[in-house]
């Protein structure tokens, strides 16, 4: 039985983490939700399910050398680094083309993740992997995790179930990009979407041949790659064509043109860390509802998520509600929770600045 080979995606900035994520420190090599970064997690909730040497990391060209220093177990060559930011269908052509050449066939069983999910139940998640891994074999289905969804989030992505063809698993009948808050109720009291995890189950050789057919510059670029890698000269190649590749993620590239698309219900926690509010799902707020991390005095001030980096600031705050206070050794963020998605619109001001180049 060919082997099973993880792919985790780690190429992002996450710049609704900032000030706190920058460029040379993004979200994923930040350890704010525990002892470990979020890429040091998310490799090792993978342990023993996918051993070591079968787990690749695509990120961004200069976090190559850091990732590589925090994960001292995995081969070095596992961890690569994109010239350039192409989005994810790419980093999967890329990605299949290696385990292509790493496991000798196309019936290897690829899994691919994001890097900057907080998942408790380790357990439970590798069960439910093990699970995809076993529908993905059967058939040449396409398999996905969906989070059955607990309140009506505008934030996330959402899965339309279709036929229930398992204990957990459905059709998938559609995928549906990050709705209002008005349609988000919608979908929740229907009762048959799920919030889309981002996580893929499939063979190597389904996702080519999907590609073949409805993007075959990707199937070309896997199959260039994978040469590329026998022969000795997959970095040269890498820096030479990969950014000839058009920018388009996995879901408008394949996952809209794929038929037999299953969504296997999750069965662990999940959050995909999006942004600031996210500390509220990890850490215990005080008796005013603020949840702080760092040093923090306030008088009638409720609600609060606030962060510091620097053990001897103290924060203060007086009359501040539902607000996000964020401090770091150059930066203090202050907004309120629910505009912790217009982050990208001040640093696209920031960008604008020259003197403002050295807080990025």
């Amino acid at each position: 039985m060919a082997a099973e080979y993880c792919v985790i995606m780690a190429g992002g900035k996450g710049e609704r983490f900032w000030p706190c994520s920058r460029e040379e420190t993004p979200k994923q090599l930040l350890n704010i939700f525990g002892d470990a970064t979020l890429i040091e997690q998310t490799v090792l909730r993978l342990f023993p399910l996918i051993p070591f040497e079968n787990i690749l990391i695509v990120t961004n060209g200069k976090y190559v050398d850091k990732m590589r220093m925090l994960l001292p177990q995995l081969p070095a060559d596992n961890i690569i680094g994109e010239p350039c930011g192409r989005d994810t269908a790419p980093c999967v052509a890329l990605a299949a083309g290696v385990i292509k050449a790493k496991s000798g066939t196309e019936d290897a069983v690829m899994l691919l993740l994001p890097s900057d999910h907080c998942i408790h139940a380790v357990s439970n998640l590798q069960k439910d992997l093990k699970s995809c891994c076993e529908l993905a074999r059967k058939s040449p289905s396409l398999i996905t995790i969906g989070i059955p969804p607990t309140f009506p989030s505008s934030d996330y992505g959402y899965i339309e179930c279709g036929e229930k063809i398992g204990e957990q698993a459905y059709r998938v009948r559609k995928f549906v990009e990050k709705p209002s808050a008005e349609r988000a109720a919608e979908m929740l009291s229907a009762g048959n979407y799920k919030w889309n995890s981002g996580m893929f189950v499939w063979k190597v050789g389904t996702v080519l041949d999907i590609m073949r057919r409805h993007a075959p510059d990707l199937a070309d670029l896997s199959a260039v790659l994978e040469k590329a890698w026998h022969d000795g000269s997959f970095r040269e190649t890498l820096a030479a064509e990969y950014g000839k590749c058009r920018k388009i993620s996995i879901d408008y590239a394949v996952m809209e043109k794929a038929e037999n698309i299953i969504v296997l219900d999750a069965s662990f926690d999940w959050d995909d860390i999006g942004n600031w509010t996210a500390l509220s799902h990890h850490f215990q707020a005080d008796k005013s509802g603020n949840v702080v991390v760092g040093k923090f005095e306030s008088l009638n001030s409720n609600g609060c998520i606030v962060f510091s980096d620097v053990p001897e600031h103290l924060l203060c705050a007086i009359d501040m509600n539902d607000s996000v206070i964020v401090h770091t050794r150059d930066v203090t963020l202050f907004c309120p929770k629910n505009s912790t998605p217009r982050i990208k619109e001040l640093l696209k001001i920031l960008a604008e600045k020259p003197d403002m180049k050295k807080h990025f």
